[in-house]
């Protein structure tokens, strides 16, 4: 399974290898990609600007082979603008006391960034409607498999998930 690998200038987690979970830039060179179209869609979540590489998708998709993106909803958004027939697809908790439990569990931001966080899943979780799919993401195999199931049925342009950010 393909999936992309987006840019960020969120600052590098204990354990993150750049270029495997993210690309890791700083503002100006984000700054660069958005001046040149190098992104296929971008947004800012949580004080900090995540965006697709075009490149890579576009070549997977040239090749006739599906593409995952993980992005949020403002990129969700910019897809669908640029790829009407693009299936969307949102990977939602199960419920929100788990998206709450699974985030402070993660302890990697302060209190009051985790708010922020809750703050955009719940304006997330509204828009899911906007989606051409909801996968509950209640067994990590099972939602997998499920996501798997959408990329390989008969379809044509992007496969897309995005979530909560979980």
């Amino acid at each position: 399974m393909w999936v992309s690998v987006s840019v960020t200038t969120r600052r590098q987690r204990p354990g993150e290898v750049d270029g495997v979970q993210y690309h890791f830039v700083d503002d100006a060179a984000f700054d660069r990609l958005v001046a040149d179209e190098g992104l296929l869609e971008w947004a800012e979540y949580a004080g900090n600007r995540y965006g697709t590489p075009a490149a890579p998708v576009r070549e997977r998709l040239a090749a006739g082979a599906p593409a995952l993106l993980e992005i949020e909803l403002q990129g969700a958004r910019q897809v669908r603008a640029r790829d009407p027939g693009a299936q969307l697809v949102f990977l939602a908790p199960p419920s929100w006391s788990v998206l709450v439990s699974r985030l402070a569990a993660r302890g990697s931001e302060p209190p009051e960034v985790q708010e922020r966080r809750l703050a955009i899943a719940q304006a997330e979780l509204d828009a899911a409607g906007e989606f051409d799919v909801v996968v509950v993401n209640d067994d990590v195999a099972r939602a997998a498999d499920e996501l798997v199931s959408l990329l390989t049925a008969p379809s044509p342009g992007l496969c897309r998930g995005s979530s909560a950010h979980e």
